[in-house]
């Protein structure tokens, strides 16, 4: 008992070292919950995401990854595209700020919306490949026989950080009832998505 708890305690840090330095994904969910908008669809695709990549890679996938460096080369392309075009939107939103009520269509348009950009930020990012699938499998491959619980830890790590930061973000709702404060997190934003998404395509 105390191997597997030591297994999942350690998969629980790792997977917690990969996912909790700003980047994309988590801007995106960040935004998302200050503006309490498709929140649970948001967290929910961001941790099974995240638990089928650190599946995969724990059974293996990750050799089939680096075997294809052209595969990555296009995701890195496309992923890179894609954040750029994000950036400049959000770009748009500083010189243009909406408030924190403001609405982007119909709820079901906006739901559909926040769905189809987090699984492009989640699976159009290469990245996420090397580190999720080949970087945590590798270091799972190494547990042996606890592998898997070591996924088991590395995926309620993925949990709960986005819960977290998805659902707590709200408390700085009332941070940001200016303009000016919602000017600065698309600021933000928009820098993380043009560099991301310009050193995506640098490696390319």
């Amino acid at each position: 008992m105390s191997h597997a708890l030591t297994a999942a305690a350690a998969g629980f840090g790792t997977g917690l070292s990969l996912i909790v330095a700003i980047g994309a994904q988590n801007a995106f969910v960040l935004r998302q919950g200050i503006r309490r908008n498709a929140v649970l669809a948001v967290v929910a695709i961001c941790a099974l995401s995240d638990a089928l990549l650190i599946a995969l890679g724990i059974g293996g996938m990750g050799t089939l990854v680096v075997a294809w460096p052209g595969a990555l080369t296009t995701v890195a392309w496309i992923g890179g595209l894609f954040l750029l075009g994000y950036g400049a939107l959000a770009a748009r939103r500083v010189l243009r700020p909406q408030g924190a009520l403001a609405t982007e269509g119909d709820a079901t348009g906006s739901l559909r919306r926040a769905v189809l950009t987090c699984l492009a930020l989640t699976w159009l990012n290469p990245h996420v490949y090397l580190d999720t699938v080949f970087l945590l499998g590798s270091v799972a491959a190494d547990r042996g026989p606890m592998r898997w619980t070591f996924g088991l830890g590395a995926a309620l790590a993925s949990v709960c950080w986005f819960a977290a930061l998805g659902f707590g973000a709200r408390l700085l709702g009332r941070f940001l009832t200016r303009p000016a404060a919602w000017r600065a997190l698309d600021a933000l934003v928009a820098a993380t998505m043009v560099t991301l998404g310009a050193t995506l395509l640098a490696g390319a």
